[in-house]
């Protein structure tokens, strides 16, 4: 008998269903009083143990020997972290026509979260791309976002949302010091990480299913959801689908420009474009506390629409002719992917 997989051309990623159940029990049975404390404990320690499993899976001689493509991390890296919150600047001029000054906060949030890890690299493994270049991108923007994500939010979001500058200092002891623990502990659990991959990433979705919840939950009592109509959603709709089509096409044709090959153009296209759920959602429940609730809905809704359209991008781009003495395609096409549900 054939194991039950989900179907290959199912245009929702299954755990978005996971999620999307996730809030619809956070609504009808929130987390209050004594249980809100309980759970906001839980998804602490989950956040803390997610991002010590992240730092007992980067292998760093796998970073260093990805520094050697400097230019294409760089340009990764300036999408990420510059053009994205450039864009999420300008449409400020959105509210309050498309956008309540909540969903904009939310938006804005959006495009200061760091890249994916695990898409990334399937979707240019898909389209035959740098693969090697895909993991170690995604892996130094995942690393970068513990210290940079904080301090864009610092500046840029400043006293909204229930932010304030301490959450820097709570972001450190509760991702970067992790992290650390986990990159100094890989010496001896690396090869145990390694072997139950599997079993650890349902941890990690676990641990980002509670964080959803107790987000959610928060809100839910607070009332922060009568806030929001369907208008409104549909107008944060249009803004993302431009937000993305936009970076789509800065980094497909920016690389282009910047003279990278084909395998390298796929690579920054599809780590140049997205944003980590995985990521995002501890550090805004660090950032915004009560109000992350709010705070993450853009970046879910972001998450599912970067899978299915860079999904029929990935498996345009496979079919296109390659140069075979290009030399990078064909070393690069094995795919490699992780359990970060990023």
């Amino acid at each position: 008998m054939k194991r039950l997989t989900w179907p290959s051309r199912m245009p929702v990623d299954p755990y978005i269903l996971l999620l999307l159940g996730t809030v619809g029990i956070a609504a009808l049975f929130p987390a209050r009083g004594a249980g809100a404390d309980v759970a906001s404990g839980a998804a602490t320690a989950a956040i803390a143990f997610l991002f010590f499993l992240y730092g007992a899976r980067l292998s760093t001689r796998e970073a260093l020997d990805g520094l050697r493509h400097w230019r294409l991390h760089v340009t990764v890296l300036v999408c990420t972290f510059v053009v994205f919150p450039l864009l999420g600047l300008a449409a400020r001029g959105l509210v309050p026509v498309f956008l309540t000054e909540p969903l904009y906060q939310g938006l804005l949030f959006l495009t200061l979260v760091p890249s994916t890890i695990q898409s990334s690299i399937a979707f240019t493994s898909m389209a035959r791309g740098n693969v090697p270049a895909a993991i170690c991108a995604g892996s130094f923007s995942s690393l970068a976002g513990i210290v940079v994500t904080p301090l864009l939010a610092a500046a840029l979001l400043g006293g909204s949302g229930g932010f304030s500058a301490g959450s820097v200092v709570e972001i450190v002891l509760q991702l970067l010091v992790p992290f650390v623990a986990g990159q100094v502990a890989r010496r001896w659990i690396g090869a145990f990480v390694a072997r139950h991959r599997k079993v650890l990433g349902l941890v990690d979705r676990g641990s980002i299913l509670l964080v959803v919840y107790t987000a959610f939950s928060e809100g839910v009592v607070q009332g922060i959801w009568q806030q929001v109509s369907p208008v409104r959603l549909g107008g944060l709709l249009a803004v993302e689908a431009v937000l993305l089509a936009v970076m789509l096409a800065l980094t497909w044709y920016g690389a282009k420009g910047l003279r990278f090959g084909r395998a390298d153009r796929i690579a920054i296209q599809f780590a140049g474009s997205k944003k980590s759920l995985a990521s995002g959602l501890p550090m805004a429940s660090v950032l915004f506390g009560a109000h992350a609730s709010l705070a993450v809905l853009p970046l879910m809704l972001f998450h599912q629409m970067q899978l299915m359209v860079c999904a029929v991008i990935a498996k345009r781009r496979s079919h296109d002719p390659v140069d075979p003495h290009a030399g990078t395609d064909a070393r690069y096409g094995g795919a490699v992917t992780d359990n970060v549900p990023s």
